[in-house]
């Protein structure tokens, strides 16, 4: 059986759920209706350093804020697909648009909804705070929980992995 990080290797897109992944999946509800998220900063810096890297970065979430939306795009991030209730429709229409195949991606998800795309993904990874049965099927499972680095920690694997980290053309020294 091959390990996980060897899988890596030919990863060029990182696709992404939203919450449980890069938040710990609280939402406060504001008083005007509002739905606040809380991202990790070191998630969404490895997020933007991936994107400089060259790697096809896709958000597939069920939300539907726009707020998160445009955080992710001011990251680089030019594939955001809100309001998604059928992930793996989704998820195929992205693949067959951008001619990628299942063993270039690397999804994390955290739950039933991340389920199908996960059975398809060439790595499945999920936080330490997913679900069981997602967790039962990941090739990975983060020792970080969702909104506390699990973004940053698979992101900065795969990047080792393939001697993309810390190389010194990525950053203004």
């Amino acid at each position: 059986m091959t390990s996980y990080k060897e899988n890596l290797r030919a990863i060029t897109t990182l696709v992404f759920d939203v919450d449980g992944v890069f938040t710990d999946g609280t939402v406060i509800v504001m008083p005007d209706g509002q739905l606040l998220r809380r991202l990790s900063a070191k998630d969404s810096y490895a997020l933007q350093y991936a994107v400089k890297k060259g790697f096809r970065i896709a958000i597939i979430t069920g939300g539907n804020s726009m707020a998160v939306s445009d955080a992710f795009q001011r990251l680089g991030v030019r594939h955001v697909y809100l309001e998604s209730a059928n992930k793996l429709k989704v998820y195929n229409t992205f693949l067959e648009k951008e001619g990628i195949t299942d063993k270039e991606v690397l999804y994390m998800g955290d739950d039933i909804p991340d389920y199908q795309v996960l059975c398809r993904a060439g790595v499945a990874t999920c936080p330490n705070d997913a679900s069981s049965e997602v967790k039962a099927i990941s090739h990975y499972v983060s020792h970080k929980k969702g909104g506390k680095g699990c973004v940053r920690d698979i992101i900065e694997q795969t990047l080792r992995v393939q001697d993309k980290w810390l190389d010194h053309d990525a950053h203004d020294w």
